[in-house]
């Protein structure tokens, strides 16, 4: 049982976490390369939260949204 938490450890240290540790390698020598990961990220949230500001824009300007009160009238 033990071997099996073992290989597990193995796999996680020595293969799933291999590109971390070249991106924390990397950031010694040249860190704008290191974070391109983080700035594509950034671009990638930036492009669905305007996407999804148009859509909503488009949703109001034809007046689909209900906006109807259904509960705590008194509001």
């Amino acid at each position: 049982m033990k071997d099996f938490f073992y290989a597990i450890q193995d796999l996680f240290v020595n293969v799933l976490f291999k590109p971390l540790d070249a991106l924390r390698a990397l950031e010694l020598e040249n860190w704008f390369a290191a974070s391109i990961v983080s700035w594509i990220f950034v671009v990638i949230c930036l492009v669905a939260i305007v996407y999804w500001m148009l859509q909503l824009k488009k949703f109001n300007d034809n007046n689909e949204e209900d906006k109807t009160v259904s509960s705590h009238s008194f509001l």
